[in-house]
């Protein structure tokens, strides 16, 4: 065991052991009795020291440097294991000096102790000597790589640099070594750290549409945080940017699983399976996101998905509509089943027959127009459904249609009842006047040139668009929405 003596031991006082000086620089001769006495008295003077051990402090009751790692040799022995505990005791009471010289002496008899260099950092660690600190953990991990007092030592260092995404690699692999170790709150300190400087850069990359470095940005972020959702949900709006379509739906599925309330996911991942063409799995999500957080938006959305999937079921000859030059009594009866088709059940007449449409494609929307007293069969039953509809027949449709609106929402119709606009080719005695002066008056049908042109065949786009404005003085049905 080394010891060390009282600094009165290590050099003689006054003038013992030289010559005593005269003047001039000669030295004065002793006699040859006072020599021998000299030379005794030093001899027991050296005995008397040479008992007088500097001892190891107790353990503190509250160490000066607690967040250190206490760096056990297992395995080295007894004499080992008390060395290192001597050692630790002067470096937790703050005498770093002896500290010092019991690691090294330690070292300098047993070389590649890591445990002895570990100490040696913690040393320069308490002494804020960051770089001898970082070099000497280094080395105890180069002889013992999951030698984890010398890995969390590190993992403090490289935290004091400042190097915050190494400190958390460094506890981590401590945790890794010994899972007993007490370094769970600071890895999450520096996990959530890690995180939000990840998602800091991930977003600066994305406003300047750097979209690679922002997706390897969100994945190290997501690295650090598996389970925070919103991150997964970030991520898959920059791959919808690349067009990783099937990646934006795998992130965004997983983001809802880990947070079922994030409405911008279930929007996102409907946005996502709507551009794929999956469009009921779109209109699912949809109404999820709906359903945790109402919006004009996503109710407009939802609405035009309905109809897309319902456009989707039609027959071809309804979607040739749009460019028919001129539109049919079945067209109209199925462009006001498609697009008025709740409007059109709130009111039915009974004994409508009609004997001709069975078989017609557009079978379905002429039973439902005729019921709903929009449209008329003939005296003889006939519905007749290829026969070409004019403006004049439009606007009968059109004014029977506002009827059931207003009957349905009072007060809606106060703007075009009243009105008597003058059309040149209508006067009020016409047996069609007020429906015309309703279409016209309601914004639904428009004048040409002051004439309203009753004969004129209707093209298929006019025939949409004016069943287009209908709806859009209709609004929806009913407060209740459907899933």
């Amino acid at each position: 065991m080394n010891i060390w003596r009282d600094r009165a031991c290590e050099r003689p006082h006054g003038t013992w052991g030289r010559a005593s000086a005269l003047p001039g620089g000669r030295a004065s001769a002793l006699p040859l009795s006072t020599l021998t006495t000299m030379v005794l008295l030093l001899a027991l003077l050296a005995g008397s020291c040479a008992a007088r051990v500097v001892p190891a402090p107790p353990m503190p009751v509250s160490p000066k440097y607690p967040e250190f790692v206490f760096p056990g040799a297992p395995g080295a022995g007894p004499a080992v294991d008390a060395r290192q505990d001597r050692a630790w005791r002067f470096l937790q009471t703050g005498d770093l000096r002896n500290a010092e010289r019991e690691f090294t002496d330690l070292l300098k008899g047993q070389p590649g102790l890591a445990p002895a260099e570990t100490g040696l950092g913690y040393v320069a660690l308490a002494r804020k000597q960051m770089s001898q600190a970082l070099e000497r953990f280094d080395r105890a991990v180069q002889w013992e790589p999951e030698y984890a007092p010398a890995l969390a030592g590190r993992g403090q260092t490289l935290l004091a640099l400042e190097r915050q995404e190494e400190a958390l690699q460094a506890f981590e692999a401590a945790m890794a070594a010994d899972p007993t170790l007490d370094l769970g709150s600071r890895i999450a300190v520096l996990r959530l750290r890690a995180v939000q400087d990840r998602v800091a850069a991930a977003r600066t990359a994305a406003a300047r549409q750097d979209w690679t470095s922002a997706r390897d940005s969100y994945r190290t972020a997501i690295e650090a945080s598996p389970e925070s959702g919103f991150l997964y949900r970030e991520l898959a709006a920059v791959e919808r940017r690349t067009n990783e379509l099937d990646r934006a739906v795998e992130h965004y599925r997983r983001a809802i699983e880990l947070d079922s309330m994030d409405v911008r996911a279930h929007a996102g991942l409907a946005e996502v399976l709507e551009q794929q063409g999956d469009l009921e799995g779109a209109l699912a999500s949809y109404s999820a996101a709906w359903a945790l957080e109402p919006s004009p938006d996503l109710d407009r959305r939802r609405t035009a998905l309905r109809e897309r999937i319902a456009a989707a079921a039609l027959p071809d000859e309804y979607r040739r509509i749009g460019g028919a030059a001129d539109a049919t009594r079945a067209d109209l009866a199925a462009v006001l089943g498609v697009r008025l088709g709740d409007w059109l059940t709130m009111t039915s007449r009974e004994g409508a027959l009609v004997t001709d449409a069975r078989t017609h494609w557009a079978a379905p929307w002429i039973v439902r127009a005729v019921r709903a007293g929009v449209m008329d069969p003939f005296p003889n039953h006939t519905f007749q459904p290829d026969l070409r509809v004019n403006r004049g027949d439009l606007a009968r449709v059109v004014s029977r249609t506002l009827d059931i609106i207003e009957a349905q929402r009072p007060g809606v119709g106060a703007a075009w009842r009243t009105a008597r606009p003058t059309i040149a080719d209508v006067p009020p005695s016409h047996l069609l006047y007020d429906a015309v002066a309703g279409a016209v008056a309601a914004g639904v049908m428009s004048l040409e040139d002051g004439a309203f042109r009753l004969a004129r065949p209707v093209t298929g786009s006019e025939l949409l668009a004016v069943v287009d404005r209908l709806r859009a003085i209709a609004g929806p049905v009913a407060a209740k929405e459907q899933p």
